[in-house]
């Protein structure tokens, strides 16, 4: 049986970058995407950590993860749907497939487990984000917590209990 393997266009020129990485780097500086899936990962975490409004001319976009660890009380559940329905507008190169929000009011901190497929190619894929304030100003977190995306197994995100 012949095995074939989908390709992106985006990704068919190695000489060419896709877009701009997130989060961007100290000092403005940004890392440039080289494939469609690094990219995709990259808009998941623009998504999670723009607030509304903070764009011009997208004042819905976003669902401002880094304003919520100031909250005394989260709404999960509103979260898990505010994801999901931001995903289907501003995302629409992939299903997803499962949300876990979990928030840690003591420690100020939110925990995003997200597994999805890319449509292109039916590639499934997970990014774990971690949000928290670091201990300088009174959280849990190292004394520099830059917001970056954990990457974890998708199958860990698929099995969790709910």
């Amino acid at each position: 049986m012949l095995n074939i393997t989908k390709i992106h266009p985006d990704d068919l020129n190695k000489n060419t970058t896709i877009g701009v990485s997130f989060p961007l780097m100290e000092g403005g500086i940004f890392r440039a995407t080289g494939t469609f899936k690094e990219q995709v990962k990259s808009n998941i975490i623009h998504v999670l950590m723009t607030q509304k409004g903070e764009l011009i001319n997208r004042p819905d976009f976003g669902v401002g993860l880094k304003h919520l660890i100031f909250e005394s009380n989260v709404d999960i559940e509103g979260l898990e749907s505010n994801i999901k329905n931001q995903f289907d507008i501003y995302l629409p190169e992939i299903n997803l497939e499962k949300v876990t929000a979990e928030f840690l009011e003591a420690d100020h901190v939110i925990y995003i487990k997200i597994a999805y497929t890319i449509k292109y190619d039916q590639t499934s894929d997970a990014v774990q984000v971690n949000v928290g304030l670091p201990t300088w100003f009174g959280g849990s977190g190292k004394n520099r917590s830059p917001i970056k995306p954990k990457i974890i197994k998708r199958s860990a995100i698929i099995n969790a209990s709910s």
